[in-house]
């Protein structure tokens, strides 16, 4: 079990496969980890191993994984970015694919503003995202399951600052993908590829309107989870896309 570490962040991860690198960012929300792809529509870690060299982590602090780090209230998903980022270094790693589920896709356009020059291309699967109508589904999921938890095993946090990371997250501003602004998406050159999903998390709204603000981004089927044929198709275009956009080098 390799683990990246860099002051009091460390981070567990896992790679497979061989090829251009392959970020793999698991969904489940502030409790992403490695397990989720053991239940997720989908396991682009056995899906793309024979592609890419896959890599994935656990995300710090969640209780689900095996990452843990200081909890950075002021800039949450900047500390984020910084693991994701970090780990790539770890490894050596310049210029990168990722795919992300859920919280992912929040998490890949952070790292497309912010190294714009190292992820090639991206596919966000289900993407998180405000939902006008039910703004504090993260607030009220995280505030009476991942907290608590946290503070039970971590002394050093407390439910108050538990509030103010979680508002920092994700009331402020509480609109769009939560990490950068939609004029930030509309000059974004990078590929994207967007799996749609509409579940409370997963507003379809916001998939779409990623797809049609990013000038480079496509959407796939939707509805595609319902069936095996259709996730397959859904895997074979995320695969296709993701094969179009390495670079000829690492052919």
């Amino acid at each position: 079990m390799p683990f990246y570490e860099h002051g009091d962040v460390r981070i567990h991860y896992e790679e497979i496969g061989s090829g251009f690198p392959l970020l793999l960012i698991p969904g489940g929300g502030l409790n992403s980890s490695i397990s989720f792809w053991t239940r997720a529509s989908f396991n682009p870690m056995e899906e793309f191993k024979d592609d890419f060299r896959c890599i994935t982590a656990d995300l710090r602090n969640a209780n689900d994984g095996r990452s843990t780090g200081p909890l950075q209230i002021e800039k949450p998903w900047d500390a984020y970015a910084d693991d994701q980022l970090g780990l790539m270094d770890h490894l050596g790693i310049r210029e990168f694919l990722v795919l992300g589920n859920c919280i992912g896709g929040p998490f890949i356009l952070k790292l497309l503003q912010r190294a714009p020059d190292r992820v090639v291309a991206a596919v966000l699967s289900q993407p998180s995202g405000h939902r006008p109508e039910n703004p504090d589904v993260f607030w009220n999921n995280n505030i009476t399951n991942w907290g608590p938890a946290l503070c039970a095993r971590r002394p050093d946090i407390t439910l108050e600052m538990i509030e103010r990371y979680l508002h920092n997250l994700y009331r402020s501003p509480a609109d769009f993908v939560f990490t950068v602004t939609r004029e930030f998406v509309r000059s974004c050159q990078t590929p994207m590829l967007i799996l749609p999903d509409d579940i409370p998390a997963h507003p379809y709204a916001v998939a779409m309107e990623i797809a049609s603000l990013a000038p480079n981004a496509e959407a796939s089927i939707y509805p595609w989870k319902e069936s095996k044929e259709t996730i397959r198709k859904v895997v074979e275009h995320a695969r296709t896309f993701l094969k179009a956009h390495e670079p000829v080098a690492a052919r």
